[in-house]
């Protein structure tokens, strides 16, 4: 659903660990221009080094003196890349790829705040909010020689806008139009304000794509993506591989250590594992739980993780009959008419049992969109339903649904998938549920539930800093990733006055109130949040995985 899909993944798909201040940053830009928790990990941020199980490790910048020129770094990854087009991607996947080859106007320090990146400042808001002035670097290169200016950041947010199957339009909000009075300023005009925008151009929405290459390849712009970064697209095998070479024509060249990075598709967590071992690979994405604990001892391997500010969840489909983008229509299912039959389902599911017995503890017990560790969160939107299976059965009987009730669920085709959705499985039997596992391959799998051909998914989020971009744009009648068909007013009206608002505690208090609509409805039964485990060879310096998720492998080299 970037979105990060997959088991381990978004995702996204798709932000981690404790969220210091992005959210702050962007209410401060607006303005200036504005149960109890259930996370139990140690969440004690440290930089490079071997970590332990629950310390936040997210790795350290290169030393240049250390570190030597050239060489091909090998990333397995644990899923292949939905498209390498910052407009229609959705998987956590392909942002690994877009760090290398696709600057942002801003990006996410380790700290989870924003800084910039192509932009050289914070955006400037009026004070109505509803004006964001941006200034731009100067004498920077696409991959193609084309110049960066305010006319390129034009041309990309357009295509976000408007360009049929966009995942970024409901991530930029009500933007009414986008000045250039000269090619190193960026004026983006809204017809309300907007708090979560900042954040936003920090992601793919904040990508910038060559004008040549848009012209040229339009809506084919994956097949051969040209933008701004360290590294350029070489070459894609679809379900095996992708290449990116080093650009000479980066404006921060000397900081780019190595020739080539090579991402392979390796979707077996322990065969990822394996080639870390034999260092047939450097950096493997996605490490299992279950081979995290044996890595920690590894004195060849780093382990880098965190708390992610996602969730993995299962999305029901209500009202997905015609596709993704196309008018909403409900389904005639039980499960997707009545949202008893989805509480149930939810009452069914014992997370503290999932998390300890498929995790080994490293993740986390979710019920929300809202991370714990978001300043954002609150009591209300913590608050997580007991594991309840005979209130599950009493609830399908109030709907007059006969048990056990039988429905279909995809899932990823890799073994941690499958082992979660065997676990699922015998667990909802207690609640009155059969559940038929229906595994797909990953790149189906997206396909499927944008064609809405499916009853139940098991998919996650990566997670973002701003709530906003965890939620709206998956239960938002208008969100361009609402998979699930789900459309309350109530909910609409309280996101976007969320959206909104520049004053902190009412943002908190509206996403407490979401939190509950959404437990009372369930389109998404959240599940847990998983702990972000990634693997790095020793001779390998300078990987870094900050809170938003991504590997960053840009300015890494292998070590003298």
């Amino acid at each position: 659903m970037t979105r990060r899909l997959a088991l381990n993944r978004f995702s996204s798909s798709t932000c981690r660990r404790s969220v210091i201040g992005a959210g702050a940053v962007v209410a401060l830009a607006l303005i200036g221009a504005a149960c109890s928790p259930v996370d139990s990990t140690n969440d004690t941020a440290s930089g490079g080094g071997q970590s332990t199980a629950g310390q936040d490790v997210f790795g350290e910048a290169a030393d240049a003196a250390q570190v030597k020129q050239g060489g091909t770094l090998t990333v397995a990854l644990s899923a292949d890349p939905d498209k390498l087009d910052p407009t229609l991607s959705r998987s956590l996947y392909s942002r690994y790829v877009f760090h290398t080859m696709c600057e942002k106007l801003y990006d996410l320090g380790s700290d989870a705040k924003v800084v910039p990146q192509l932009a050289t400042a914070l955006p400037t808001v009026s004070s109505d909010g509803l004006s964001l002035t941006i200034p731009l670097k100067q004498g920077v290169k696409f991959a193609d020689g084309g110049t960066f200016d305010s006319n390129a950041v034009k041309i990309s947010l357009n295509r976000h806008l408007t360009l049929a199957g966009s995942a970024r339009k409901s991530e930029l909000g009500p933007i009414t139009s986008i000045e250039t009075p000269d090619p190193k300023t960026v004026v983006i005009k809204l017809s309300k304000p907007f708090a979560p925008l900042t954040a936003a151009l920090a992601d793919r929405a904040g990508m910038v794509l060559s004008p040549a290459a848009v012209s040229k390849l339009g809506a084919n712009f994956s097949n051969a993506p040209v933008c701004v970064g360290p590294f350029k697209f070489a070459s894609r095998v679809p379900q095996n591989s992708i290449k990116v070479v080093k650009d000479p024509q980066y404006y921060d060249a000397a900081k780019v250590h190595l020739d080539a990075i090579e991402y392979r598709i390796i979707t077996d967590a322990s065969i990822r594992s394996a080639n870390l071992k034999s260092g047939d690979a450097q950096v493997a994405d996605s490490l299992s739980t279950q081979d995290a604990p044996t890595l920690l001892k590894d004195d060849t391997v780093s382990v880098l993780q965190s708390q992610s500010l996602g969730y993995q969840g299962l999305t029901v489909n209500i009202g997905n009959a015609n596709g993704i983008g196309n008018p909403l229509k409900q389904l005639d299912s039980p499960i997707a008419k009545d949202p008893r039959v989805r509480q149930a389902l939810a009452l069914s599911i014992d997370r503290e049992a999932l998390v300890k017995s498929i995790f080994n503890g490293l993740n986390t017990v979710a019920c929300s969109p809202v991370s714990p560790k978001s300043e954002f969160t609150s009591d209300a939107a913590q608050v997580c339903p007991a594991h309840d299976p005979a209130k599950a059965k009493q609830l399908l009987a109030d709907a007059g649904v006969t048990t056990p009730y039988k429905v279909e669920m995809i899932t990823s085709n890799n073994p941690d998938s499958l082992r979660l959705a065997q676990a699922l499985q015998g667990m909802v039997k207690d609640g009155g549920f059969e559940l038929v596992i229906k595994p797909v391959e990953y790149a189906a799998l997206l396909d499927q539930q944008d064609r809405g051909d499916f009853e139940l998914l098991q998919l996650g989020w990566s997670g973002r800093v701003d709530p906003d971009a965890n939620i709206f744009n998956f239960v938002g009648t208008s969100g361009s990733q609402n998979v699930s068909g789900y459309s309350n007013p109530d909910v609409d009206k309280l996101l976007t006055d969320a959206r909104q608002s520049t004053d902190h505690a009412e943002r908190v208090k509206l996403y407490g109130e979401v939190t509950t609509k959404l437990q009372q409805d369930d389109p998404i039964i959240y599940m847990y949040r998983q702990r972000n485990l990634t693997g790095v060879s020793k001779k390998l310096l300078g990987i870094q995985v900050y809170p938003d998720g991504v590997i960053r492998t840009a300015f890494a080299g292998f070590s003298k």
